[in-house]
């Protein structure tokens, strides 16, 4: 029986009859409510129906903001937990960070007390040839995980150089051994996987950018601007497939003029940065000629203004080139 029809029983009790004559009619007795008893199996639980779903569509209003947590549609930067558990933070996509400013880059990379030595110079920034065939100085003995971590703890800035194959028709003879092959796609490809790889050995976070060191070339020869472009692309496209930024170092009148060209006509899987070289003795990033447009601007540009020079400070003299800065600087793992 239902719990709540129970409650509504009544029990009625007649009044005695007697010979006399029949007294007034007596006032009617109250009725009684009598608490039905309800079989154990039957019992109503203790706590309230509107309790019980109010919580269950609070749970379920928690279970869709964690589904709709999983989607990917947060914005950049914004915290909060997702389905691994409360409290835990999801990971924060990483971004790149930049400097601006002077640096410098030398075939091999100096010893720490140079580094340290060299904080009395006017650079703060400091390129690292950290790997590919075509690199000149290959044993860079004082390039290690805990070189980078110890000179980024100095306080320099490091910009990560991969010398790796070479346009076909490339003008330094030193390098035409290294010139790139019939599939350049395809190559740019495993030679940007090679380059991942070795940056994240040697502590090059995510987000880093690797510059693709391509030497000057004869530019009017259209096949060899075309592979060296191929080449180019496909090292670009994986690069930025594996979390790396595509950087570019070439000769402003070559490489970098291809480049341009090319990004005016929409050509897709360019660089993010351009690395220029023109050696006139004055830095410029928004006055270069080739780069008269909007393009790598800002924080997309680093000029070599000038090379082979010798300096010394701290007593410790390297012969290096110059460059002025407003580009993204390698994340570097504590």
């Amino acid at each position: 029986m239902d719990a709540r029809n129970a409650e509504d029983a009544t029990d009625a009790v007649d009044a005695p009859e007697t010979l006399a004559l029949p007294p007034p009619a007596p006032a009617p007795r109250p009725r009684v409510r009598r608490r039905a008893r309800v079989p154990r199996r039957a019992r109503v639980p203790r706590r309230p129906r509107p309790a019980a779903v109010a919580v269950a569509l609070l749970a379920a209003v928690a279970l869709l903001a964690a589904v709709g947590r999983g989607t990917g549609e947060r914005r950049t930067g914004e915290r909060g937990t997702d389905e691994r558990g409360p409290g835990v933070r999801a990971a924060a996509p990483a971004v790149p960070r930049y400097y601006t400013g002077r640096a410098f880059d030398t075939c091999d990379a100096p010893p720490l007390s140079v580094m340290r030595a060299w904080r009395a110079s006017p650079y703060r920034a400091v390129g690292v040839y950290f790997g590919g065939r075509g690199r000149g100085c290959r044993a860079q003995r004082q390039l290690t995980p805990g070189w980078v971590a110890s000179v980024h703890g100095l306080g320099w800035r490091l910009l990560p150089l991969f010398v790796g194959s070479q346009a076909p028709c490339v003008l330094s003879e030193a390098k035409r051994r290294y010139a790139i092959g019939r599939t350049p796609w395809a190559q740019g490809t495993r030679e940007a996987g090679e380059a991942v790889r070795a940056a994240r050995a040697l502590g090059f976070d995510a987000a880093s950018p690797l510059y693709l060191d391509m030497e000057a070339y004869r530019l009017g020869d259209t096949r060899c601007a075309a592979t060296t472009l191929r080449f180019v692309r496909g090292w670009s496209r994986e690069v930025r497939r594996l979390g790396y930024l595509p950087g570019f170092y070439s000769s402003a009148d070559t490489g970098v003029r291809h480049l341009e060209r090319e990004r005016r006509a929409g050509t897709e899987d360019l660089p993010s940065v351009v690395w220029f070289a023109r050696w006139r003795g004055v830095p410029t990033l928004a006055a270069e000629a080739v780069l008269a447009g909007p393009g790598w601007w800002p924080h997309g540009r680093i000029h070599q203004y000038a090379g082979n020079v010798s300096e010394a400070y701290g007593g410790r003299r390297l012969l290096i080139d110059r460059s002025l800065v407003d580009a993204p600087v390698a994340r570097v793992r504590p």
